[in-house]
């Protein structure tokens, strides 16, 4: 269910977007019409935001386990973001796998190191969205109206006393799953296991380099802009769109991966464009970009999580 669900959801808005579409045009704009020097200049950039993941993630885990060698850490981390494609949200657990398996590292201490970097990264994340959303609040307003997206109709759905009603369940609910939990056997295992992420989740402030790994956050994220931003010199309808265009849609489709299907299919795809459409970009060739986009770039997350299976075979446990 877990693999076959996000597959279904993934693939039905696909086939909702793309559903009449010309794919044979697609393989005329692959081979002749697009330039593939920039999306090859992208690379490095996808492959170094990973690289710099699995070196912050030392940071991270030497005040918690010690030091960890880099080249199983950044390894990890090429095989979680393909084993992703496979089971949306599955690479937090496979790289804290591999990392038990080379480096015999506690699983739920890693675990907890892990959480403690995606806050930071959604910190860092809404800092980006608030500044977009500053600048280029026009343009989101308008994508909000088009797709029928509305925060305050969604919350005004619920009156005061029905926050108040909601809040008293969830405390009970707690209050109940406390109690049930410490009458069960493996109350006092589960407890240990909390202790441990815990661990790990209060890491950061433990970590000797801390203005190396904040760093390393905002060089995490700038590479990731770039390697998307590099591909609108690719074709000769988004090349002349420029940095703002570039933002909105990198803000629009990293916020629309939230959605669990493998690398955000499906979701990405719409989200990027839509907006694209609202900057000038015809249909057909909004189609185009995010479907050769999001393929091309799909395809490095594989290469490289082959090539870490391959390189930690020959690394010793």
């Amino acid at each position: 269910m877990k693999i076959a669900l996000p597959l279904l959801l993934g693939g039905a808005i696909l086939y909702w977007m793309y559903r009449g579409f010309d794919f044979e045009h697609v393989r005329q704009v692959v081979l002749y019409e697009m330039d593939w020097t920039w999306m090859l200049l992208s690379f490095p950039f996808g492959i170094l935001a990973q690289a710099l993941r699995g070196w912050r993630w030392c940071l991270s885990l030497q005040p918690v386990v010690g030091a960890v060698r880099p080249t199983v850490a950044v390894n990890s981390i090429f095989l979680s973001y393909a084993a992703s494609l496979v089971v949306p949200r599955v690479g937090e657990f496979t790289r804290c796998a591999v990392l038990k398996r080379w480096e015999g590292v506690s699983f739920t201490k890693a675990l907890g190191t892990v959480v403690t970097e995606r806050i930071v990264d959604l910190v860092l994340m809404l800092l980006i969205v608030g500044a977009t959303l500053l600048f280029e609040m026009s343009t989101f307003g308008t994508f909000f109206r088009q797709t029928g997206t509305s925060l305050s109709s969604i919350l005004s759905g619920f009156s005061w006393a029905g926050w108040l009603v909601t809040g008293i369940c969830v405390v009970a609910m707690a209050i109940l799953l406390h109690i049930l939990l410490r009458h069960l056997s493996f109350y006092s295992k589960m407890k240990t296991t909390l202790a441990d992420i815990w661990q790990g989740v209060v890491s950061l402030k433990n970590v000797r380099r801390l203005p190396l790994f904040a760093l390393m956050t905002v060089g995490i994220w700038l590479c990731y802009f770039l390697h998307y931003y590099l591909t609108f010199f690719c074709f000769d309808f988004t090349r002349h769109l420029g940095l703002a265009c570039a933002m909105v849609t990198f803000v629009v489709g990293s916020i629309a991966v939230i959605v669990p299907t493998p690398n955000g299919a499906g979701p990405w795809h719409f989200a990027v464009k839509t907006m694209l459409i609202l900057y000038g970009v015809a249909d057909e060739q909004a189609l185009y970009f995010v479907l050769i986009v999001h393929t091309v770039q799909t395809l490095l997350v594989i290469a490289l999580g082959v090539y870490a299976w391959l390189s930690l075979n020959f690394i010793k446990h």
